[in-house]
C-alpha cells in the first residue's frame, strides 16, 4: 500500500500532461465488466477507460460531457450496465454507451445541489437521489418522469450520500453533520413491476434512438452554418478577418432572441388586455340584471 500498481493521468488530449489533467470526484467500477471503469470529474464530465489497454493514451476511451459542476455520483444500471446514472449540479442524468454527446433523460433542474445519487438494485426504472435541501427523491420512471414519485424531507440540514440495501426495501442516508436516517421503502418502490424490464429496454432503447437522430441533426447543422460562414476570399483575407462571420451569427441569433421575445410579450399582453374586457363586459352585464 506504499504506491499504486498503476497511474492513469486524466488528461483528455491523452498526452499526459498534469497541467491539464481533469480532477477526479467520484469512480464507477461494475464487477461483471471488468475491463472498464468510469470517473466523475470536477469539471462536468464522464471519462470512460478501459483497463486492458496498453499504452496511457489509450485508456482513456470515451467522454461524456453534460453536467455544469462536478459529478457526485456515476453508476451504471445493475439490469442495463450499457445505461449509467450520473448526479451533478441540479440535475440527474441517465446515459447510454451508444450516445457520447447527450444524456438519453434527465430530471428537471432543481432549486437545490444534487449530491448523490443510486439505482435501486431490484427495479430498472428507479433511482433515488440526495439533496443540499436535506430531501430524499425518488424517482419511478414507470410512472412518471416530470417529478419523483416520493420526495421525502429527511432532515434539515444536507444530505451528502445514500446506500440501498440489496433488497431495496432500507436506504442510509448521511447528512452533513454525520448523521445517519435509515430509511424503509414503500412494496411499490422495491418490488418488480409486471413487465418492468421489457418496458425499461424499450424506453432506454427509444431515447437512445432519438438522441443520435438529434446528434447527427445538429451535426448536419453544424456544418451548414461552417460551410455558409467561410468566406468566398482568398486565404489571406481569410486570416485577416477569422471572426467577421463568428460575429455575424452572434448577431443573427441575438437578434431573433429579442424578436420571440417581443413577441411572447405583445401576445400576452393582448391575452390580459381581452381578460380585462371580458372581465369589464361581464361586470356591466351583472349590473344590467
Amino acid at each position: 500500500m506504499s504506491e499504486p500498481t498503476e497511474r492513469l493521468v486524466l488528461d483528455i488530449t491523452k498526452k499526459g500532461s498534469l497541467d491539464i489533467a481533469l480532477g477526479a470526484i467520484s469512480l464507477e467500477f461494475e464487477p461483471t465488466i471488468p475491463t472498464k471503469f468510469m470517473v466523475g470529474t470536477e469539471q462536468g464530465m464522464v471519462i470512460s477507460c478501459n483497463r486492458k489497454a496498453k499504452t496511457p493514451a489509450e485508456k482513456i476511451v470515451c467522454t461524456y460531457s453534460g453536467h455544469h459542476g462536478p459529478i457526485y455520483s456515476v453508476q451504471r444500471n445493475p439490469f442495463f450496465p450499457k445505461n449509467f446514472l450520473t448526479v451533478g449540479d441540479w440535475t440527474a442524468r441517465i446515459w447510454s454507451e451508444d450516445s457520447r454527446e447527450s444524456s438519453i433523460m434527465w430530471t428537471k433542474y432543481h432549486m437545490s445541489y444534487l449530491t448523490d445519487g443510486a439505482w435501486s438494485p431490484t427495479r430498472p426504472t428507479v433511482f433515488l437521489t440526495t439533496k443540499m435541501d436535506g430531501t430524499l427523491d425518488v424517482w419511478d420512471y414507470l410512472f412518471k418522469q416530470n417529478n419523483p414519485s416520493l420526495s421525502l424531507k429527511v432532515c434539515d440540514e444536507p444530505l451528502y450520500s445514500l446506500r440501498i440495501q440489496d433488497n431495496g426495501r432500507f436506504v442510509a442516508c448521511g447528512s452533513k453533520n454525520g448523521l445517519t436516517t435509515l430509511l424503509e421503502l414503500s412494496p411499490g418502490l422495491y418490488t418488480m413491476q409486471r413487465n418492468e424490464k421489457n418496458i425499461a429496454t424499450a424506453m432506454f432503447e427509444r431515447e437512445t434512438k432519438r438522441e443520435k437522430i438529434l446528434e447527427a441533426r445538429h451535426r448536419e447543422m453544424r456544418l451548414k452554418e461552417r460551410s455558409k460562414a467561410e468566406p468566398s476570399k482568398d486565404e489571406d483575407t481569410r486570416e485577416e478577418n477569422p471572426e467577421e462571420n463568428t460575429d455575424e451569427l452572434i448577431a443573427k441569433a441575438e437578434k431573433e432572441f429579442f424578436e420571440i421575445i417581443e413577441a411572447e410579450r405583445k401576445r400576452l399582453e393582448k391575452e390580459d388586455n381581452k381578460e380585462k374586457e371580458e372581465g369589464e363586459e361581464k361586470e356591466v352585464s351583472e349590473e344590467k340584471i
